[in-house]
């Protein structure tokens, strides 16, 4: 049996720089960091700045107040993202059959301020006093409920829990899903938001976190000699995956194809990425093979790219083994948008899967911002510093690695 094509026809998302991706893409190409002071009692956290999604967000057009008060926030995100990610693909669903679109929305922490506040009042008041929404507002698979339940979609829904690589292993799951005939169209991407004194701290006690002192929007700094950890972040992001000949019968705009993906593990390490970014490789290598495209084909490749030193290094020459250092490869540009929207967590995958889109369908690649001093040690790539660069992209690639050693590559095309 061939597989199905599989096309995007919509994208939606929250992010630091609020709701919608014209918002998201304004911002990374003109080289702004969404990275402020996080609202959070800085006198107790060594860590004093986040990415969050700004408190003034407009919540009502999309639910109810009450409602949104009985959900987590990352759960209200993948409801945001997704209403977005639907609106833009113009899907009728009144005249949909429903039970061919799916859901896959997934968060890699689920309900942090909700667990950590139900103990809380468990502790002071009783095991029996907190809220009788604590259950479903912390369990990871509720964003993939509550969407389709909002939607009334009662094709495949699950969550896909992978750390970091979570939204991209939703996005690539979805894929696959549509792929082998499950599904028609797939509501897909990732949600987070971990923000908290509880996620600000053991992300400091884990060492992974920059507690530089420099201004917020220069602290995220991905390949700079000076970089030493992410920025917690959060938000969601949606993309509308669709059986390419239900999206061309309805007259869907197409932004991209979606050819390829990757998936693999380091086995190496909890938190570490494996020195020599076998497991990456894989994943990578895995992606061209389905995609049927030789490394030279790829023009971009948003970088996962968080700003720590390992990690950096790792990808990086990953990147270089498979595709070639700029010497040898003048075609190849490279970036990591985490250097301006912090580490998204659970949304990051999605969120850079848009990017990636993105590129494709504008012909500018977003730059790495806070590239003053490149690490010697890392490779000779074209990181795109400081700076947005026009550049005519048909293939782009999303790299995401997770902690635990989970890796998931997507490509995309111009359709």
């Amino acid at each position: 049996m061939s597989k199905r094509r599989v096309v995007v026809t919509g994208m939606g998302c929250v992010t630091p720089y609020g709701i919608g991706v014209d918002k998201l893409w304004e911002n990374l190409i003109s080289g702004k960091s969404g990275i402020k002071e996080h609202n959070l009692d800085k006198d107790k956290h060594l860590v004093k700045v986040a990415g969050q999604v700004p408190p003034d967000i407009d919540i009502e057009s999309y639910l109810d107040i009450k409602e949104a008060k009985r959900l987590d926030k990352s759960i209200i995100y993948a409801l945001i993202a997704s209403t977005e990610a639907i609106k833009d693909s113009k899907l009728d669903l009144e005249k949909e059959d429903l039970t061919r679109i799916g859901t896959i929305v997934s968060t890699a922490a689920g309900g942090l301020v909700v667990v950590t506040t139900g103990y809380k009042e468990m502790m002071s008041r009783g095991f029996h006093k907190c809220s009788p929404f604590t259950v479903p507002m912390m369990i990871a698979n509720m964003a993939s409920g509550k969407v389709s339940i909002r939607f009334g979609l009662r094709g495949p829904s699950k969550a896909v829990l992978s750390a970091c690589a979570t939204g991209a292993h939703s996005v690539g799951d979805s894929f696959r899903t549509i792929q082998y005939g499950d599904a028609d169209i797939m509501v897909a991407g990732g949600a987070e938001s971990s923000v908290c004194d509880f996620g600000i701290g053991a992300f400091t006690s884990a060492r992974t976190l920059s507690k530089s002192n420099r201004p917020p929007e220069e602290v995220s700094r991905p390949y700079d000699k000076e970089r030493d950890g992410f920025v917690l972040s959060e938000g969601g992001a949606v993309l509308i995956l669709e059986e390419r000949e239900h999206a061309l019968n309805r007259g869907a705009k197409i932004y991209a194809e979606l050819t390829g993906y990757g998936q693999s593990s380091d086995a190496y390490d909890m938190v570490a990425p494996d020195p020599e970014g076998r497991g990456a490789e894989l994943a990578i290598r895995n992606c061209l093979k389905e995609a049927q495209k030789n490394p030279k084909d790829v023009d971009y490749i948003n970088m996962h790219g968080t700003s720590t030193h390992l990690g950096d290094l790792a990808e990086s020459k990953t990147v270089a083994r498979i595709f070639g250092e700029r010497s040898a490869n003048t075609n190849l540009c490279v970036s990591s948008t985490k250097s301006m929207t912090g580490h998204m967590l659970g949304a990051a995958g999605s969120t850079e899967a848009i990017v990636a889109v993105k590129t494709i369908v504008e012909g500018i690649i977003p730059p790495t911002i806070n590239l003053v001093n490149p690490d010697p040690e890392v490779a000779d790539l074209d990181y795109v510093p400081n700076k947005a660069k026009k550049k005519q992209v048909n293939i782009a690639v999303s790299n995401s690695f997770g902690f635990g050693g989970h890796n998931a590559v997507l490509l995309f095309e111009k359709h």
